[in-house]
């Protein structure tokens, strides 16, 4: 009994020795691309793409879980040719940090994305939001009403659904047992896993073949991550019961792209919905089309975007070239 106790004590330190070894590793790997703002319970890394004078609000991205704003950055690049494109890394992921674990539902994150915005001087912006992103999304049109231009979903999770966020989850997110295994086994066994997974989202879309080096999934194997996109997950499901009844509230125009064979966010349960409950809501659905709807059909995701930021430019346009009676 001893022996078996001094052997899976001595395992625990080599895995514990291990991922310290990984994070250094991946860190050196995908070092930080922005910079640090300072928001009340957290540091938000920002990356500024595009023309800081261009014209219409800046387009804000937000990724989902177990993503950071990599998985934005192509999406972004199209857009930030003619317009001024903010992507942020939640509250928790990536080179963002939180200070309490605890702070991982979409209002709370809400808040500190619309301090950060506020430091960046951005007083309305069209948020693009993927997936978990898009209960956060919701949330700051519900929260924060006159910052937000416009939406555009990208496979959103808005209501609840059936089950919860997995059992890994669940016991990452338990006390003393989540912190315990998300410094021992979770890098090392996510390394092995982690390309399989993200096969997984695409479907049945191929993944591109540099997607987890391009997008730094990688990090998401960080011990603080971890625990941190576990805990973002566990809590959505009560988040979304309670912020679900007021979508028909939202004023601002509203467009929801997903696809019809989406297997991680089912767009029956939450795009549908969606579209039927928020007043200014378009919706598309793409045939044979899975959860990464931004890779899958890009210039018809880019053209969304665009044509709302055309269109809450041209009253602005319309008004500069009024002509004063009295000349």
């Amino acid at each position: 009994m001893l022996t078996a106790i001094i052997a899976l004590a001595a395992a625990g330190l080599v895995l514990a020795l291990v991922t310290q070894i990984g994070v250094i590793l991946i860190q050196e790997a995908f070092s930080p691309r922005g910079r640090m703002i300072e928001v009340s319970g957290a540091r938000l890394h920002v990356v500024e793409l595009g023309p800081r004078d261009a014209a219409g609000p800046p387009i804000v991205m937000l990724h989902g879980a177990s993503s950071n704003l990599r998985a934005m950055q192509p999406l972004g690049d199209r857009i930030a040719k003619t317009r001024r494109v903010i992507l942020i890394d939640r509250p928790g992921h990536g080179w963002s940090t939180r200070e309490r674990v605890a702070d991982s539902t979409p209002a709370i994150q809400g808040r500190m994305i619309a301090e950060a915005l506020t430091r960046l001087g951005v007083i309305r912006a069209i948020v693009v939001a993927h997936s978990w992103a898009g209960a956060l999304a919701l949330r700051i049109a519900l929260d924060h009403p006159d910052r937000v231009a416009g939406l555009v979903l990208l496979a959103p999770v808005a209501y609840p659904w059936r089950g919860g966020a997995g059992r890994y989850n669940d016991l990452i997110s338990t006390p003393l047992i989540g912190p315990l295994l998300a410094r021992t086994i979770t890098l090392p066994l996510g390394y092995l896993v982690t390309t399989s997974g993200v096969r997984g989202v695409f479907a049945p879309q191929p993944m591109p073949a540099d997607f987890v080096r391009d997008s730094e999934t990688l990090l998401l194997l960080r011990p603080r991550e971890f625990i941190a996109n576990a805990r973002d997950l566990v809590t959505l499901k009560a988040a979304v019961v309670e912020q679900a009844p007021c979508y028909a509230e939202i004023k601002a125009p509203l467009s929801i792209i997903s696809g019809d064979v989406d297997k991680t966010v089912s767009t029956g349960i939450h795009s549908r919905p969606l579209a039927a409950s928020a007043p200014n809501a378009k919706l598309i659905v793409l045939p044979r089309v899975g959860h990464m709807v931004q890779y899958a059909a890009p210039d018809l995701v880019a053209s969304e975007i665009e044509a709302m930021a055309d269109r809450l430019v041209q009253p602005a346009a319309t008004a500069d070239k009024t002509v004063p009676a009295n000349l």
